[in-house]
């Protein structure tokens, strides 16, 4: 199965692809991991990327697309891969389904985790991060509005929606549900 997980900070994302990677048995590639990874080993997309990093600048679009496909070309990922983080535009959107026609494969489905605007900021503030107050954590959910929805729109003939309140054991139940659908439709 190949994925890509999308939603707000504090929808439970981040939970959900370490325990849907485990259960699908594919590897979670998250772009946060993958910047880290870069900027430990000094390769030299990590050295580019640690100038941004360091000014607090996004990531050029060629600089992550690169460490992804330089990811999705491992061995591990080629029966899938479960994707957090990347594409968080429609040109990085574009970039990836590039990557994947070189391979002559495509996604499988978008999971889009929501929740109420409410239970978000609830769940960030009590990780009590000191850069999580409510102003930060609610202006973090407009600018993901206003990225995404063009994603949304995007991706929406492979989009499934997730209610992301609950359980993690219900989200995961609910995300589970979504793919048994996707499975049996592609069977």
């Amino acid at each position: 199965m190949r994925l890509v997980l999308i939603g707000p900070p504090g929808a439970g994302k981040g939970t959900q692809a370490a325990i849907l990677s485990e259960r699908l048995g594919v590897p979670h590639i998250s772009t946060g991991d993958l910047f880290r990874d870069h900027v430990t080993r000094r390769t030299p997309l990590g050295m580019d990327a640690q100038r941004y990093l360091n000014t607090g600048e996004l990531v050029p679009d060629h600089v992550t697309s690169g460490m992804v496909r330089e990811r999705l070309a491992r061995p591990d990922a080629r029966n899938g891969f479960l994707l957090d983080g990347f594409p968080r535009t429609v040109p990085q959107a574009r970039e990836l389904t590039t990557m994947l026609a070189a391979v002559d494969t495509t996604l499988d489905a978008v999971l889009e985790f929501t929740a109420p605007e409410e239970v978000v900021v609830a769940r960030l503030l009590k990780r009590g991060r000191p850069d999580d107050t409510e102003d930060v954590i609610r202006h973090r959910q407009n600018v993901y509005l206003r990225q995404t929805a063009p994603l949304m729109t995007h991706y929406s003939d492979i989009l499934l929606t997730v209610h992301a309140t609950g359980t993690v054991e219900d989200i995961t139940a609910r995300a589970m549900a979504q793919l048994s659908d996707v499975a049996r439709g592609a069977a």
